[in-house]
Order: structure tokens, then C-alpha cells, then sequence
């Protein structure tokens, strides 16, 4: 007898999911960094002081909040998540809204930062959530896959979220 198939994804697919998005998100942050250096070296003498700095540090914050929250909150997937067969899903069933997918983009850094700790309990919990799957109320399923009824979020909708069309 075999055991039934979890859908929820685990960490080693999630993660190959999150460098290919990273990457992606990189080169998008390089090629616009890449125009404006180019259009500011036409325009006047570049420098790289420190206000120039803190300028690219958020812009770079911005197009990859920006990339994640977008994809999240559309198709429910990202580009990374696509490729690995993968997609995140609210507790109703249907792919997050706008304010969902910020608080999961938020909770996806505070994930990282220490060391990718936030990650830790996709290994121990029973729907593989990560840190920033609990804040948002959110679950990574393979794609094709439902969640079982009796383990699915009771997640309350947030203003924002994408109900399913019938």
C-alpha cells in the first residue's frame, strides 16, 4: 500500500523555485540599473555617492516586491514557481490578492534575513508553510494538486483577494 501524495510543496522545489525568481528579478533590477547609468553617463558625470546608493537600494527593494506581488496576485504563481510546477493558494482556494501577496512579500524577507531561518518550518509543519505562508495565510501546492479539505488554511479573506469564477 502506498502512502497518498501530499500536494503541498516542499522546501528543496520551493527554493529552486525562489533562485530562479531571484534570478530573474536581478536581471530585471540590472537591465533598468544598466539604462539609467547609461542615460545619466549621456546626461551628466555619474557618481555613486551615498544618497545614489540608498536611491538604488530601494529601487531595488521596489521591482522585486514589485515581481513577486504581481505574479502572486494575478496568476498565482511566479516565473520560478511555472517552471517547477508549483503555485500558492489562499485558504478559500484561490490565489491571493494584492494585500495578501504584500504581506507574504514582507513576511518572505523576514524569512530570508535570518539566514533563511522563516524557512525551518516547511520541514516540521503538516501543510509546509513557511514563515511568510503563516503571516499571509497562504499554502504552495504542486500545481494540478487541491489541498485536502480537512487540512486546508482557515484564512480569512483579506481585501484584495481573487475569488474563483464560477
Amino acid at each position: 500500500m502506498t502512502a497518498p501524495q501530499v500536494p503541498y510543496a516542499g522546501i528543496a522545489t520551493r527554493a529552486v523555485a525562489l533562485a530562479i525568481d531571484a534570478a530573474v528579478a536581478q536581471v530585471i533590477v540590472f537591465c533598468g540599473g544598466a539604462v539609467l547609468a547609461l542615460v545619466g553617463s549621456l546626461v551628466t558625470d555619474v557618481r555613486l555617492d551615498t544618497l545614489a546608493k540608498i536611491l538604488a537600494a530601494v529601487a531595488w527593494v521596489a521591482v522585486v516586491g514589485f515581481y513577486f506581488v504581481v505574479f502572486w496576485s494575478t496568476a498565482g504563481q511566479t516565473p520560478g514557481m511555472r517552471l517547477m510546477a508549483l503555485r500558492v493558494m489562499t485558504g478559500g482556494g484561490v490565489h491571493p490578492g494584492v494585500t495578501r501577496s504584500v504581506v507574504r512579500a514582507v513576511g518572505l524577507a523576514l524569512a530570508i534575513i535570518p539566514l533563511f531561518a522563516g524557512f525551518i518550518p516547511v520541514l516540521f509543519d503538516r501543510r509546509r508553510r513557511g514563515l511568510h505562508d503563516m503571516l499571509a495565510g497562504t499554502v504552495v501546492l504542486y500545481a494540478g494538486e487541491e489541498p485536502p479539505p480537512a487540512l486546508a488554511p482557515a484564512a480569512a479573506p483579506l481585501l484584495g483577494d481573487v475569488q474563483p469564477s464560477r
